[in-house]
């Protein structure tokens, strides 16, 4: 990552707070309001259309750009070996939709063609139709109300909408499939706890997303996933640190950034054994090092971790690497289902991205 030279110290948090003049820190702090919000949709039966028919074929899952995309994919790669219904990710609806099919159009814009069409033939063709999306406008007008509805209840700027659609997909699927039931209230309350782990007044070393921004300083940043959901979030954390920070980092597979760090491109040297020998008064400034933050689900750590042990420069990041609390307790996060931990980790990494452009001033 580029070196960029700060003007407000990390634990400024006066300082931090008077720089978020468009309040992005609250827009990233929403997470866990946005899926309270999905929580009393469901509640009060917007779902219950999809729920009455029995278990559909497929759930097909027609995105547009952006989050409601990287949501349903991630959806797709946890439920895979659970689910007694498969999630199909498509970008415009399949030609074999019809009855037997619950359809979800998910994105932030209610006149995009392809939403638009999609939810326009998944009516026309008898599909369980749920619309995640604004109801308004060309998409309103096609469904004529023969679509479940779970619209955005709060204000919802793009970048930071993963957990809401995230928690759309949960409520769908257990609308359908009463074994994957998720206490999204719950869900809620996580994500909230981990917006106040990550406040301004926070200090560094009991703050996990300030605790991200020091690792990616002067470093050049690889965020690798080593399965589908944590390679989706990768690419999402890389949105938003471009999206927000205007900065660059690139999204990999764990294996590719082991290669690349293994034949020494992170140390700035095109041979390791150059680094031995180099004198920063005579040769200058060492290049920036590579730094590879590997997001990990609780269930693969220890596999990943034994991995990457003999490997310097990656970083295990996982939901649960919280530090104390200011007056010394541990804060445990008791996320247990993969779709937890990647909402409380895409929540950390927007955070951060948020951190990395108020630290500018």
């Amino acid at each position: 990552m580029n070196a960029v030279q700060a003007t407000i110290d990390l634990d400024d948090a006066e300082g931090l707070l008077a720089a978020d003049r468009d309040g992005l820190l609250r827009a990233a702090s929403m997470g866990g309001a946005h899926v309270r919000a999905a929580a009393a949709a469901l509640d009060e039966g917007a779902l219950d259309s999809v729920r009455g028919e029995g278990r559909p074929r497929t759930v097909t899952w027609v995105a547009g750009r952006g989050t409601a995309e990287t949501a349903g994919t991630m959806l797709a790669a946890t439920s895979g070996g659970s689910a007694a219904v498969p999630i199909v990710i498509a970008s415009e609806v399949p030609p074999w939709i019809g009855a037997l099919d619950v359809l979800v159009v998910a994105g932030d814009d209610a006149g995009d063609p392809a939403l638009v069409g999609a939810a326009a033939s998944g009516v026309r063709r008898g599909a369980r139709v749920v619309v995640a999306a604004p109801y308004e406008g060309p998409l309103r007008d096609v469904t004529a109300g023969r679509v479940a509805v779970m619209e955005p209840r709060l204000p919802l700027a793009g970048e930071f909408g993963l957990c809401r659609y995230l928690a759309i997909g949960l409520a769908v699927q257990q609308s359908i499939d009463p074994r994957l039931r998720m206490d999204l209230a719950a869900l809620a309350d996580e994500l909230d706890a981990e917006a106040l782990r990550n406040s301004a007044s926070r200090e560094i070393f009991t703050n996990p997303a300030k605790a991200l921004v020091e690792r990616m300083s002067r470093r050049r940043v690889v965020l690798a996933g080593d399965n589908a959901a944590t390679l989706a979030l990768a690419r999402h954390g890389c949105g938003v640190l471009l999206r927000i920070a205007n900065e660059v980092a690139a999204a990999a597979g764990l294996a590719d950034a082991m290669v690349a760090l293994r034949a020494g491109v992170g140390s700035g040297f095109g041979d390791p054994t150059e680094a031995l020998f180099h004198d920063e008064e005579i040769d200058g400034p060492i290049a920036e090092r590579l730094r590879v933050l590997a997001l990990t689900l609780a269930a693969e750590r220890a596999v990943v971790a034994s991995r990457v042990a003999q490997i310097d420069d990656i970083d295990l990041v996982g939901a649960q690497d919280v530090p104390d609390s200011p007056d010394g307790r541990p804060t445990p996060v008791v996320a247990q289902r993969a779709e937890q931990q990647l909402a409380i980790l895409a929540v950390r990494l927007e955070m951060a991205a948020v951190y990395l452009r108020l630290v500018r001033g």
